[in-house]
């Protein structure tokens, strides 16, 4: 509610678009920012302003009208139930199955292997971080933190992709990695928080099997629909029942998985693949597949966009404890740390395999950002005393990563290309 007003759904959804236009049509047209860098800035910007109102106007309710506003927004449940499919498959769609199979090895090793090693290595690290600055948080609960910041945000990633001029093969792994590496995540995050919940002893064959079948699970589903989508297509050619095919394929597809306990994210990925390459190649007519993928990158622009600002936004529901602040601060480099080990372990024993060039590890590291899903799974944390630290601690790396790794990749991919040139 804000002021005599109820707050309807919709109208939470009209607030956020027209938000999204305004600072998207200011970003556009002065500050020419990325636009998930532009539009994240802002929205904390603007969360930091209303907060600072109510301390300079005494009377003023309007930081506890707009918290009200955000909590009335179940962000876990709008990004992990609604726009994550959506997401998930628009960014799959535009991905080169040709070049993706070059980088098979890395794309596989890095989105489990890497996704672990990260985990462990977060997880140990921030439970060294939480007791020096005086939070007591069990290793179970450091170790959810781990699982939920170290996947590579696919939505992030893929706005990267398009300013950054890399191969079509680096470009292809860092996008399928990134893809897979968020649902990997997911899974792991979905058994840790199960085990720090139930106070039971953590289990690795326990979890061992519920991560194969909700990975593996996930990424047959993936083929059976993108697989029935694929042959709906091809027996047709009328591009507004196509576009319909494709969204039946996210929803019903992202509903399933739910109903069947596999991995939602996995299984829109790879649908996402079938129907971008398969389909793209050998379904669709020149109009049909015209149509086809700009609907789909018009809704990537506008989840994009709204995502963002809600993650800008969110600020306003941190506690402001000078210790959570630190606690955020410390774990940035712990996080960029742990992702350069997971990346360069993998890559330099992968090397007789594929060598990805020198961009690679920078792409990979730098470019490596976070993003909403982690945000999400923060934010759907049960309360208690674990809560407010790692919501702290995700929300400022996310927004270290958005605002500095994606607002500077550019420039470090240049930095890097000309030092090679140089000693070439």
């Amino acid at each position: 509610m804000i002021g005599s007003f109820v707050l309807t759904p919709f109208d939470g959804a009209a607030v956020l678009i027209v938000l999204a236009a305004v600072l998207g049509y200011i970003n556009h047209r002065f500050l020419k920012l990325p636009s998930s860098v532009g539009l994240t800035m802002m929205g904390a910007l603007a969360s930091l302003a209303v907060v600072g109102l109510d301390r300079v106007l005494p009377g003023s309710t309007v930081a506890s009208d707009v918290v009200g506003f955000i909590a009335g927004i179940d962000f876990h449940a709008t990004l992990m139930e609604g726009m994550l499919s959506f997401l998930l498959f628009a960014g799959a769609l535009h991905v080169d199955w040709t070049e993706m199979r070059r980088g098979r090895w890395p794309i596989l090793v890095l989105s489990t292997i890497g996704v672990l090693l990260s985990t462990a290595l977060v997880g140990t690290g921030f439970y060294a971080l939480a007791r020096l600055i005086g939070f007591e948080l069990p290793l179970i609960w450091c170790l959810v933190f781990g699982a939920l910041i170290s996947p590579t945000d696919p939505v992030s990633v893929m706005g990267v992709l398009k300013r950054a001029n890399v191969t079509p093969t680096l470009e292809a792994t860092v996008a399928g990695e990134s893809l897979f590496n968020d649902g990997v995540g997911v899974v792991v995050f979905v058994i840790l928080l199960s085990s720090a919940l139930s106070g039971e002893s953590f289990s690795l064959p326990h979890a061992a099997h519920l991560f194969a079948v909700e990975a593996g699970g996930g990424v047959l589903l993936g083929l059976g629909i993108g697989w029935i989508g694929f042959r709906a297509m091809r027996s047709i050619d009328d591009y507004k029942t196509e576009v319909l095919i494709s969204l039946a394929v996210v929803m019903g597809g992202y509903a399933a998985a739910h109903w069947m306990h596999v991995s939602g994210p996995v299984a829109m990925a790879v649908a996402g693949l079938v129907i971008g390459n398969a389909g793209v190649a050998y379904a669709m007519s020149d109009v049909t597949r015209d149509y086809v993928l700009k609907f789909w990158a018009l809704i990537d622009e506008i989840l994009n966009a709204v995502l963002f600002l809600l993650i800008g936004l969110e600020v306003v529901t941190i506690q402001s404890d000078p210790r959570l602040l630190l606690v955020g601060v410390l774990a940035i480099p712990l996080a960029i740390g742990a992702r350069a080990v997971a990346v360069l372990l993998p890559l330099t024993l992968l090397r007789p395999l594929l060598h990805l060039g020198h961009l690679a590890p920078v792409t990979l590291i730098w470019g490596g950002l976070r993003g909403g899903i982690s945000v999400a799974l923060a934010l759907g944390l049960p309360d208690g005393a674990a809560r407010s630290v790692v919501l702290a601690a995700t929300y400022v790396v996310v927004l270290f990563s958005v605002l500095v790794q994606g607002g500077t990749i550019e420039r470090v991919l240049g930095r890097v290309k000309r030092r090679a040139e140089a000693a070439a």
